[in-house]
């Protein structure tokens, strides 16, 4: 009979080899009475959503710098914190960051509820990051199930039910491991594993604290799991963008609509995306436009798009028919999302 995972043995290593993260309580200083801040844990969730953790450091430096509590961030223009997001991606994520804040803000006197129904019924919260709030924030016993929990879970025990259909599978044994005490650190604990030691290639099996219960381990199966169903090729998408620059050096920008991809957003002024061809759309002011050579290329969760660039340079008194000027001193492509700074730069190359 094989041995069963012992969540105290993945606490043991949590408290010795925890990763560093400043949205985080170290183990001993929670040991100690520290508590997590909700406000930086709900924070910290959903930037982390369908991003590294490499990738959300610095704005979460920034964000907490800016607006240190839930009410700081409900209190400010919703252009500054869609800037202050740009090129962190997702967008629809920062729309909700502000509704949440605002309705936490307005209706809980700026605090949030601590069980995952309660972080359902709000903006933005889907039952990962319920659970992940729920346990890391207030030591409730939550199944926080992520990609990293997934990969553990199914090579502890050997489940090779290929994603995203063993979803309920990996979720119900990532359920009989989850412990009543501490419960917070182990799901914190469980997610270190994943991405330190039970990586997605060679995994460090021996140094793993899980390494005799492990199935996968024992029937050389490791490497190959999880298992996942072929994603069907993404399509491509085609537009056009406009950069215009007037003569004193500012430039035509105008904000997307609030609802869709990139929604609320600073960008350039372009067409529709098809996967065609790029729909005739006209300039948004009167110019001799030039077409650069060359793309702007991105990858979104979908499809992949190219986007046509083209260039003009106007004078000082024509008015656009789209978007609005903006000086070069109150202009900052770190404003912009990535797609558009990817436009931007091959603009500046031509």
């Amino acid at each position: 009979m094989c041995e069963q995972a012992d969540p105290e043995d993945l606490l043991n290593w949590y408290d010795r080899h925890a990763r560093k993260l400043p949205w985080r309580v170290a183990p001993a200083a929670r040991a100690a009475g520290v508590r997590p801040d909700p406000y930086r844990v709900w924070l910290s969730e959903i930037m982390l959503q369908q991003t590294t953790v490499a990738a959300v450091r610095d704005y979460y430096e920034a964000f907490t710098s800016a607006w240190p509590r839930v009410q700081d961030l409900a209190a400010e223009e919703d252009a500054r914190v869609m800037a202050a997001w740009a090129g962190l991606g997702y967008y629809a994520r920062a729309r909700n960051l502000l509704k949440c804040a605002r309705q936490i803000s307005q209706e809980r006197q700026g605090r949030f509820p601590e069980t995952e129904a309660e972080l359902q019924g709000l903006p933005g919260i889907g039952p990962y990051t319920a659970a992940a709030i729920a346990a890391i924030a207030f030591d409730r016993p939550a199944v926080v199930v992520d990609g990293n929990v997934e990969r553990v879970m199914a090579r502890l025990h050997d489940i090779h039910s290929p994603l995203p259909g063993a979803k309920p599978e990996l979720t119900e044994a990532a359920a009989a491991l989850t412990p009543q005490q501490r419960p917070g650190d182990y799901a914190q604990a469980v997610m270190d594993l994943g991405a330190t030691i039970c990586t997605p290639r060679n995994p460090a099996c021996g140094i793993c604290p899980w390494r005799t219960p492990c199935r996968a381990r024992q029937n050389g199966s490791a490497p190959e799991l999880p298992k996942k169903t072929p994603r069907k090729p993404k399509p491509i998408r085609i537009g056009t963008a406009f950069i215009a620059r007037r003569v004193d050096g500012a430039l035509l920008l105008e904000r997307r609509p609030d609802k869709g991809l990139l929604g609320g957003m600073l960008g350039w002024p372009g067409s529709d995306w098809a996967e065609s061809a790029a729909p005739a759309t006209a300039p948004p002011i009167r110019a001799e436009w030039k077409t650069l050579p060359g793309e702007a290329r991105h990858t979104f969760t979908h499809f992949h798009l190219r986007l046509t660039v083209k260039t003009a340079l106007v004078p000082m008194e024509r008015p656009p028919v789209r978007g609005s000027f903006v000086a070069p001193e109150d202009f900052s492509s770190k404003d912009l999302p990535t797609v558009m700074r990817k436009a931007l730069d091959l603009a500046i190359g031509g």
